[in-house]
């Protein structure tokens, strides 16, 4: 494990940019952290049209348990006409996605400024190059 595991030190930041909250997470997202993030993702995606933005730059790791925290919150934003986006230009994880099969699933940007921006439903992270390129699998 590394010394930013998410479980020993600081838990997610959060800032409000406009309606648009921005929870940046760092460390590992793990099963150590899943109960943590997902408390608070739960939080911020209880109210009618939540917009989130989860800001995985400084995050160095992500297991199942992580994956299932940020598919949950999806769902739970979008049921609620909301809008959850990743932010995260690491290759390793949008390689998670892809051979996962949760490509499709959420919305991923690589600034903070183009998540901003983007329109809902947009750049998709297997959206056919006009957002994200994949790089080949390893």
């Amino acid at each position: 494990m590394t010394d930013e595991h998410s479980g020993t030190g600081p838990g997610p930041v959060e800032r409000s940019v406009g309606d648009t909250t921005v929870l940046a997470v760092r460390g590992e997202i793990d099963i150590a952290a899943a109960p943590l993030l997902t408390a608070r993702l739960d939080a911020l995606t209880a109210a009618p049209s939540p917009d989130v933005v989860v800001d995985l730059r400084a995050t160095s790791f992500i297991d199942c348990a992580g994956l299932r925290v940020l598919c949950r919150a999806r769902s739970r934003a979008e049921e609620l006409d909301g809008r959850l986006r990743l932010l995260t230009a690491d290759p390793r994880f949008r390689w998670i996605l892809r051979h996962t099969g949760l490509a499709d699933a959420f919305e991923v940007h690589t600034s903070l400024t183009e998540a901003l921006r983007a329109a809902p439903g947009g750049s998709r992270a297997s959206d056919g190059g006009r957002g994200l390129r994949f790089l080949p699998a390893w």
